[in-house]
């Protein structure tokens, strides 16, 4: 099988490549045939996030240039967690365990191929974990750590005064064994990860090395962060969760929507599979006209497409432009309009509130005399429908999905209330 030449080029371009073990070694690799690569993913949580879709679609990136994938998802490994510089983690049950292992397995499924002759595997450590005796994993696995090495790396280090156990000390034994294993079994030759990983990475290099005597690579992707350096999340601290569940497609799609002007042309480079060319014109729209922000509306299509299909990102943009009086909201499913209005901010009140006191249980006016000037004026809306009187009270047929109304002031003020009882 043929591969891409330009493969590591892209990567390159794209910013995805922050530490590599040897570049011109990989690059030789990259160009020499079907590499047989691999990405862990730990099921520390519910779901994937925002970090865990760049290895997602870097894993993408390399299947399409011909090489082929082994995603393997921690079920060994998650029951530990890899050291975090925030502190000991708490540790999760088996069961919960299993149950997120499943979760996280059907969100990798949608971005590789399966099927052909470069088609994906999907391996779980546990396997090979679950009957290896403490004995032999210290002879075979820990025999070949010196541990002023371990102590060494960045995140142990900065843990050291807190207090490490030695179950996240000994994380890297675990994920360089996998390495070690899949290398044996499955003659994989390639890991990448989040820089965050690079001392797990380069631990796996260095153990197939010591065990084995083999030649294996190894590169990071960055930590993508906002243009001040702080994690991105949908709030502050909070995870960019790939489930919807946990964070509906309307929420997804509007925090592309929202990204800094500083940062959109990375973000289409690492997120998107847009060319080169189209890029550099994206870039340059938003160097000439930024308030038409059409780079974040091309990124946030594409994102939201590429993780939750094109139908809820066609939602998220219908959504969108009802609420604030470009579209049909009775055109709007129940859940994109639940999901938008609660995003944008949503109050509860009983069935025949007033629209005075609507307005101020939605904190869009701080007084019933405010509500009345609103109206009066001809600045309140209830679902896009200019309210003209100030006695009016919604009846049934103004409930949108059954339970919602959408009030505005003026054209940005937007709020939801959902009615009860």
């Amino acid at each position: 099988m043929s591969t891409d030449p330009s493969l590591l080029d892209d990567l390159e371009w794209r910013g995805l490549i922050a530490h590599a073990t040897d570049r011109d070694a990989l690059r030789e690799a990259l160009t020499g045939g079907s590499v047989r690569f691999y990405v862990g993913f730990d099921p520390t949580a519910p779901s994937l996030h925002m970090g865990n879709l760049v290895q997602l679609l870097t894993a993408r990136r390399l299947q399409l240039a011909g090489h082929t994938p082994y995603a393997l998802v921690g079920g060994a490994t998650g029951m530990i967690g890899d050291p975090r510089d925030s502190g000991e983690r708490t540790l999760n049950s088996l069961d919960t365990v299993k149950e997120w292992v499943g979760r996280v397995r059907s969100q990798i499924e949608p971005f590789l191929d399966f099927e052909g002759d470069n088609g994906a595997t999907m391996v779980d450590n546990y396997d090979w974990t679950a009957s290896l005796s403490t004995i032999d994993f210290l002879r075979d696995i820990g025999k070949h750590f010196p541990v002023n090495r371990m102590l060494a790396r960045d995140v142990v280090r900065s843990r050291l005064e807190a207090g490490i156990s030695y179950t996240e000390f000994s994380y890297v034994l675990l994920q360089s064994m996998d390495f070690l294993n899949l290398y044996r079994d499955h003659g994989v030759t390639l890991q990448f990860g989040g820089s965050d990983q690079w001392g797990n990475l380069t631990g796996g290099v260095e153990l197939v090395r010591r065990a084995e005597g083999g030649h294996v690579h190894a590169f990071a992707t960055p930590l993508v962060t906002k243009a001040d350096g702080t994690k991105y999340g949908k709030t502050e601290g909070g995870a960019l969760w790939l489930d919807p569940t946990m964070l509906s497609p309307y929420a997804f799609h509007q925090f592309w929507l929202n990204a800094e002007d500083d940062k959109v042309g990375e973000l289409l480079r690492i997120f998107t599979f847009l060319g080169r060319e189209e890029i550099e014109e994206l870039d340059a729209a938003t160097a000439d006209k930024p308030f038409l922000r059409t780079a974040q509306k091309r990124l946030a299509d594409e994102v939201t497409t590429l993780v939750h299909g094109a139908h809820e990102t066609e939602q998220a943009k219908a959504a969108a432009a009802a609420l604030f009086g470009g579209g049909d909201l009775r055109g709007l499913d129940g859940a994109t309009l639940s999901s938008a209005l609660r995003e944008a901010g949503a109050a509860t009140a009983p069935r025949g509130t007033p629209t005075v006191d609507l307005l101020v249980a939605s904190g869009l006016v701080r007084s019933k005399g405010e509500a009345r000037r609103t109206i009066g004026e001809g600045g309140a809306y209830l679902n896009n429908e200019r309210v003209t009187d100030v006695e009016h009270v919604p009846d049934e047929d103004d409930l949108l999905a059954g339970t919602w109304l959408v009030l505005r002031r003026g054209k940005k003020n937007l709020a939801g209330v959902e009615v009860q009882g």
